[in-house]
């Protein structure tokens, strides 16, 4: 487990106690993955939810009227809390803190895959597997979507990234034809 602030270690301990104890841990942490990412990729939703001048509860109703009907209610529940609490923003650590708890749990380790496109359940398990064999690791996949990346994905297990978009080697391309012109 990577070292952290207690208090981000207790809401990540609660998140994932409760998650265990409904018996949907698989969801929730897919749930919780995905929004805190959101959040964390949208500046005018994070201002939204970290903005101290607006009453905590206000703050809350938002998040949850985000999500309701769209992830599972302990979901909603526990991010209304975290709001609530005034630690939105604290959540991208809280989730990947629980997140960690979730992959020793299972003795697994998590990769954080950007894609252009949705992947559905075989497309993830196929690259779970292949994770698993570059990295010598049980590997659970979460995957974002960021068409930006234009094709192909992004993985992110532990300190080592694999980048295999396409805007990755546009940009390698870039940086090999600048290199020779500047040699040359």
């Amino acid at each position: 487990m990577s070292v952290s602030d207690p208090q981000v270690q207790g809401y990540a301990r609660a998140v994932f106690e409760v998650a265990k104890a409904e018996g949907i841990l698989d969801e929730v942490e897919d749930e919780l993955f995905r929004f805190s990412r959101l959040v964390e990729r949208e500046g005018e939703l994070r201002m939204a939810l970290t903005d101290a001048t607006r009453p905590a509860v206000q703050r809350q109703r938002l998040a949850e009227e985000l999500l309701e009907g769209k992830v599972s209610a302990p979901t909603v529940l526990l991010i209304g809390f975290v709001v609530g609490s005034g630690h939105a923003g604290q959540l991208t650590e809280i989730v990947d803190e629980m997140l960690e708890m979730a992959a020793a749990e299972k003795r697994r380790v998590v990769a954080e895959v950007t894609s252009a496109i949705p992947l559905n359940d075989d497309q993830r398990a196929r690259l779970a597997s292949a994770l698993s064999r570059a990295t010598d690791l049980e590997v659970e996949v979460h995957v974002m979507v960021d068409p930006s990346i234009l094709g192909g994905i992004i993985a992110k297990v532990g300190d080592r990234l694999i980048d295999g978009s396409i805007s990755g080697r546009l940009e390698q391309m870039r940086d090999q034809v600048s290199a020779a012109r500047a040699a040359s």
